[in-house]
């Protein structure tokens, strides 16, 4: 005897909206979190009778400090990407072509700034090259200047920290264009007659076309979102730091104004580098025979091969080397002296056993491990309905997943204050401003594409026919699922669920708008350590965060290569 349950639930999985059943609460979320809050922000800048009112002051040139923070920003973002591009191109450039002394060092070293967050990397720098860092009151003592020869300041110096911090977006999406190039297309291009620079602009960068579009858009995005570089080199004027200021008055229209133009600008160039992206068609026709290093034969060549082996690995290692030393040093005892006089080991003691000082981490750690739960939950069914699933709106779900990281952290921070200030039915009728959950909402925002991408990159390489295997041999959906899916495709959601922890873990610009007194974030409390001039503590959070990085980087890279080991 048929049971009817089985049977109008076999009518319903068969019908063609079933799928849509299935996905719904994927679009229920990003409408909740990603458009409403967004909506919210837009409607908040509208005000009152003169709904313009608010553009009308953003525009106005009686008033120009909004125009000029646009320019700035927009300025600061653009002289960013080039130089980012130029530093990481080239040196990728010369890391996967030429073999030189010092070579496989560099090779090392180069990616030693992606284990500063943009707060810890702007911090260092300051320490380094500000108007009292210790190399320009170095080189003043050292010589008995009256003044300090160079200091970083202004936009060139957000400019100059951007780069560092950066370049390593445009050196590792090129190190990959350039492993899989062939060099049979440049000997073609060079028997028929064309010059090293015509290679190079008709052949090379053509083809890393795809790649420098990509870390474009990240090196923009980061830039639009920076505020703490503005701020420690004395750029008061930029889109950030005008919605934080506003925010901070209680102008929130303003600060609502300000936030719908910058998501415009960030979408706009989002749209723009696609558009250029897919103007034309960047395959690599090839045969699969990959670049071999050229070594430097030149004596000459090779001692300026190795000075430069030696400024680079400097100038890289630096930064990390003043956080660490200047996180032994006691607090309030560095004024004017070259170096801190006297160091402690109190501030790492203080890390785990004072209360006041493990509380900022604590609660990071709370708030980042919840996000990232909820990252994974999301990323991973995403991922799946993106890769495995057939239905209309896939670009929509996509560009949707997107839209958080497009956006400055500001702009996240500002759309959730517009959408859960007040009670309503996605915030479960609570106000969550000023609660602990808002800040792993933020984090869950923002970090959401990073599982969805490294999940979806593994499904793409899992052959489907595994799960239609397991499937006729009677196997349902969700015992495949879990026992051929997930273990197959754990590298890429471990990945992309340790990268979002990271990310979360240092996660300041949307942090700083929206915490409250009993939920300080890491990051913040760095801030607040900095400004009360006690560097040494400020350093040691730092040293804390640059661990903690450095391990997931070395867990990434061995689950790499082990996936590696297991295709071959």
């Amino acid at each position: 005897m048929n049971n009817p349950f089985e049977s109008k639930w076999s009518r319903l999985t068969q019908s063609p909206y079933f799928i849509y059943l299935l996905i719904s609460p994927l679009f229920l979320i990003l409408f909740a979190y990603v458009v409403y809050p967004f909506y919210q922000t837009f409607l908040q800048s509208f005000n009152g009778e003169d709904t313009l009112l608010n553009y009308k002051k953003f525009f106005s040139l009686a008033s120009p400090a909004n125009l000029e923070a646009l320019w700035n920003s927009v300025y600061i973002s653009v002289f960013s990407v080039i130089t980012c591009a130029i530093v990481g191109v080239t040196m990728a450039f010369l890391l996967e072509r030429y073999e030189f002394p010092g070579r496989r060092l560099l090779s090392v070293l180069v990616l030693v700034p992606m284990a500063l967050p943009p707060l810890v990397g702007v911090l260092s720098f300051t320490f380094l090259y500000g108007e009292s860092g210790i190399i320009p009151r170095g080189i003043q003592a050292l010589f008995h200047l009256d003044k300090v020869p160079f200091a970083l300041k202004g936009i060139w110096g957000v400019i100059v920290v951007h780069t560092f911090t950066m370049y390593t977006y445009f050196y590792l999406t090129a190190s990959a264009a350039i492993k899989g190039f062939d060099p049979s297309l440049e000997e073609a291009a060079t028997s028929l007659g064309a010059g090293r620079i015509r290679v190079w602009l008709k052949i090379i960068l053509p083809m890393l076309t795809p790649s420098m579009v990509a870390a474009s858009l990240l090196v923009f995005m980061v830039s639009m979102a920076s505020y703490t570089a503005p701020l420690m080199f004395g750029v008061d004027r930029t889109m950030t730091m005008q919605i934080y200021l506003a925010r901070t008055n209680g102008n929130l229209e303003m600060a609502a104004t300000q936030s719908t133009i910058l998501s415009i600008v960030s979408i706009t160039f989002l749209i723009l580098m696609r558009w250029y992206q897919n103007r034309r068609n960047y395959q690599n026709l090839s045969k699969g025979i990959s670049v071999h290093r050229s070594e430097v034969s030149s004596k000459p060549l090779k001692m300026l091969a190795v000075i430069g082996s030696f400024i680079g690995t400097l100038v890289l290692i630096l930064p990390i080397l003043v956080l660490v030393l200047i996180s032994f040093s006691v607090d309030g005892s560095w004024t004017v002296q070259v170096l801190p006089p006297k160091y402690t080991f109190d501030h790492y003691i203080a890390l785990f056993t004072d209360e006041r000082t493990w509380r900022p981490i604590w609660n990071s750690i709370q708030m980042s491990f919840v996000a990232t739960i909820g990252n994974i939950l999301f990323g991973v069914a995403a991922a799946y309905a993106m890769v495995r699933l057939q239905f209309k709106g896939k670009t929509l779900l996509d560009i949707l997943i997107m839209v958080p990281w497009a956006l400055p952290g500001t702009v996240v921070a500002v759309n959730i204050i517009a959408a859960f200030s007040t009670e309503n039915i996605f915030a479960f009728n609570q106000v969550l401003i000023g609660t602990f959950w808002i800040l792993p909402l933020a984090y869950f925002i923002r970090h959401m594409p990073l599982v969805f991408r490294s999940t979806s990159a593994s499904l793409m390489q899992l052959d489907q026919s595994i799960e239609e295997a397991a499937r006729s041999l009677g196997a349902t959906w969700w015992y495949t699922f879990r026992r051929v899916v997930l273990p197959l495709t754990f590298t890429g959601v471990l990945a992309g669920t340790l990268l979002a922890f990271v990310q979360s873990i240092g996660e300041f610009v949307a942090s700083i708008l929206i915490y409250s007194t009993s939920t300080i974030p890491l990051s913040v409390a760095i801030f607040q350590k900095l400004y009360a001039f006690d560097f040494g503590t400020a350093c040691a959070y730092g040293v804390l965060q640059i661990v903690l990085i450095l391990i997931v980087l070395v867990i990434s890279e061995k689950l790499s290569k082990g996936s590696a080991g297991t295709a071959l």
